[in-house]
């Protein structure tokens, strides 16, 4: 379910992306995008239709191994929190996220790096893109920059998929409660 949602929403994460890096690039390299509608129209007049699943792939292969890395954790993480004297309730279901959001964080920066890049990149002058496949962009980053520049930006990430995996969990424990 979340390779679909990945992909049906692409169109606006490469919108995002591209807003959100735009600052970031010399003055006359920039888009200047307006608004998300003014960068979701220009994508389709300049680039065309394709240009919005730019990243595509990685963006759904991070969005399957979030689920599979939240909800393959979480529940150990609980077990093993229990055994540590951590006590039923918030602080174990927190402790459990922040653990279960550690874990995926760490295994899916790569793709999101590869996104990114991917949905960010410009061609070249002639008309050739530099990152073309998910493991090809994750190669070439890492083989140019480094490995560790994968996990560029990662403490702002975890936070992000900490605190994501802390309000999800909490919700699914209280709906199991009330449900019971």
């Amino acid at each position: 379910s979340g390779g679909c949602a990945a992909f049906i929403s692409c169109p606006a994460e490469v919108s995002l992306v591209r807003m959100s890096n735009d600052n970031s690039l010399p003055l006359d390299k920039r888009r200047n995008y307006k608004s998300v509608i003014d960068a979701s129209i220009r994508i389709f007049k300049e680039e065309g239709v394709t240009a919005y699943w730019r990243g595509c792939m990685p963006f759904v292969n991070r969005a399957m191994l979030v689920g599979a890395c939240q909800v393959g954790t979480y529940d150990q993480f609980k077990v093993t929190y229990k055994q540590l004297g951590v006590p039923d309730g918030f602080p174990n279901q927190f402790c459990a996220s922040m653990s279960s959001g550690l874990i995926y964080s760490l295994i899916t920066m790569p793709f999101e790096t590869a996104k990114n890049r991917m949905a960010f990149q410009k061609p070249d002058a002639s008309g050739i893109l530099p990152y073309r496949t998910t493991l090809q962009s994750i190669k070439q980053v890492g083989g140019t920059e480094g490995v560790l520049a994968l996990w560029n930006g990662f403490l702002p990430y975890y936070g992000r998929c900490g605190g994501h995996t802390v309000a999800m969990f909490v919700a699914v424990e209280q709906l199991r409660k009330y449900l019971a």
